[in-house]
């Protein structure tokens, strides 16, 4: 139970989430007889130092071997069940996966218009922990750096392609990929909605679920004094039985969608670093390719993790920050500048105004692209909620909940609007202007190099746009070992770095897994089947974060 009283703090010697700090100033903690770590199982052999959560860590760890293992000795079975499970989820949960995605930013966008959006992350008086500069770096790399790279020119180009196609049918039913009703032979108009759809996977929806969650993690730790762990979010809901079987549940479910979202970006990331390889340097584009540049990237993200945050992580952040920028303005300063400059308008606009139709949940008749498309989205931003969410709870110490909210969900979302009008909008005006067919025809991890192609210095921004994938990986890599450590050490932030290593390790070794055992559709089977119950995780989340928001004081 709290508190009585929102200005009572705990006892001075009471016991706070080991590296969480106590609330500076008026906050309403939680009072509770747990104290963080009390079940863990601590060890030091060999030199090596273990501080974890014996039921959460052993049942996580042992599943996900097991699944490795079987992924790996029986790959040509797996693949045909990966691909049934995938078309059997999307085909019969895609409205709910719609649908709790409306919530979750219905939710956050409520919140900054109400009264407690001048509550402070970190109690009344809590001073911010990072820049605005090293915050924002930090918010962009860690959500969907890889996502960008690989889908900036290949998403805006397969809508225009499949849009201005026009729908077909069969047996009564739509066919085609097109979003929405498409726009048959009306450039304008494919241009216009491939955007639109694009902005709309990239936009405010995912950013909604991440703040949500980094808002509830960052609530019920920095001003509650729970452990930074999602089972902490939900002692409005089940009270002390957080600490047994129901906390358990929710924190393994955090570890498997964590890493089977991180899986799926590496996996796409290796995949497209091996594509830029061979199209620059003539690298065979194959498995042992993919699998060597996991490992390769994986060792550099251990040394990273060695680092800490503030020297590895903010660090690579900012250098991601950095050559991002660079590549966009190059992108943005010798190409159609004058459409893209105006297509960022144009491309936010026509995101609104299609923007009740995209998210609709019911009644559609795009099954292929809201299934096929939005449900795979939604279920990765959700499979990675976990991790982007802790980390960006972590960061984010010291900013009012009405900041924190504006700047999680607009900031990324209006760079996102810019990236893919830019990447994407050479891409469609290379294939409309110049009647470039390259661009379209090229496999979807080459359609990046492809477009650079057709700009100066290719050579030079080619090699960029690898080494920013590579970055991206090596950031998204730390940062999930980061969280799963926490997690799997009962909500400590400051375990044994051995133990980090470990889910270091674990991630890369999934990616290679599944990318070997079944490829891209293997890779999306695994977010879907694990993004859906932590779906229903989260929609009982925003319960939770309003109760708990209300009980605390308004500066």
């Amino acid at each position: 139970m709290e508190n009585d009283s929102p200005n009572t703090p705990r006892g001075k010697d009471a016991p706070v989430s080991d590296g969480v700090p106590k609330p500076e100033g008026p906050a309403n903690l939680i009072d509770t007889d747990y104290v963080i770590g009390q079940d863990n199982v601590t060890a030091s052999r060999f030199g090596l130092d273990v501080d974890l959560h014996g039921k959460v860590f052993s049942i996580s760890a042992l599943t996900i071997l097991f699944f490795v293992f079987i992924t790996l000795a029986l790959q040509d079975q797996v693949e045909p069940i990966f691909d049934a499970v995938f078309a059997f989820l999307t085909g019969n949960m895609s409205w709910f996966f719609l649908l709790a995605a409306n919530i979750f930013v219905l939710l956050a966008v409520g919140l900054i218009f109400t009264p407690l959006g001048k509550i402070r992350i970190g109690g009344a008086h809590a001073t911010p922990d990072f820049s605005y500069t090293g915050w924002f770096a930090m918010l962009f790399a860690a959500g969907m750096g890889i996502g960008l790279m690989f889908y900036g020119v290949s998403e805006p180009l397969t809508h225009f392609g499949t849009a201005l196609g026009g729908t077909s049918m069969e047996n009564g039913a739509r066919t085609d990929w097109a979003p929405l009703a498409a726009a048959a032979g009306d450039t304008d108009g494919a241009v216009s909605l491939a955007m639109a759809a694009t902005i709309f996977h990239w936009g405010l929806h995912p950013w909604g679920i991440y703040a949500v969650v980094a808002l509830a993690l960052a609530l019920f730790s920095f001003n509650k004094g729970l452990p930074l762990t999602m089972r902490s979010v939900f002692y409005p809901i089940l009270g002390e039985r957080i600490w047994g079987w129901p906390g358990h549940v929710i924190d393994i479910l955090a570890v498997f969608a964590t890493l089977f979202g991180l899986a799926t970006s590496l996996g796409l990331g290796a995949s497209q670093a091996s594509a830029g390889l061979a199209y620059l340097f003539g690298i065979p584009d194959n498995d042992v390719t993919m699998v060597l540049l996991i490992v390769g990237i994986s060792a550099v993200a251990l040394l990273s993790v060695l680092a800490g945050v503030d020297k590895g992580v903010q660090r690579l952040s900012q250098l991601n920050m950095v050559l991002a920028f660079l590549l966009l303005a190059f992108v943005i300063a010798v190409g159609p500048t004058l459409a893209i400059a105006s297509g960022f308008f144009e491309n936010l606009g026509a995101y609104l105004v299609h923007l009740p139709a995209l998210s609709m949940p019911f009644g559609r008749e795009d099954a292929n692209f809201s299934q096929g498309w939005t449900a795979f989205y939604w279920a990765w931003w959700i499979s990675w909620s976990p991790f982007v969410g802790m980390f960006i709870a972590r960061v984010s110490r010291g900013r009012s909940v009405r900041e924190f909210l504006i700047a999680v969900l607009l900031v990324p979302s209006l760079v996102s609007v810019l990236w893919m009008t830019a990447f994407g909008g050479t891409a469609i005006d290379q294939v409309i202007t110049d009647n470039f067919q390259g661009v379209k025809d090229a496999a979807l991890e080459l359609q990046l190099f492809t477009m650079l192609g057709q700009l100066p210095l290719t050579s030079i921004t080619s090699f960029v746009g690898i080494v920013l994938v590579m970055v991206f990986f090596i950031t998204s890599s730390d940062s999930g070992s980061l969280v799963i450590d926490s997690i799997t050490a009962g909500g400590k932030v400051d375990a044994p770095k051995p133990q980090r290593m470990f889910w270091a390790i674990i991630e890369g070794v999934i990616a290679i897994a599944l990318l070997l055992g079944g490829g891209l559709a293997a890779l999306q089977t695994a977010v879907i089947t694990t993004g859906l119950p932590f779906t229903l995780v989260l929609v009982a989340a925003c319960y939770a974060i309003i109760k708990g928001l209300l009980s605390e004081p308004r500066g």
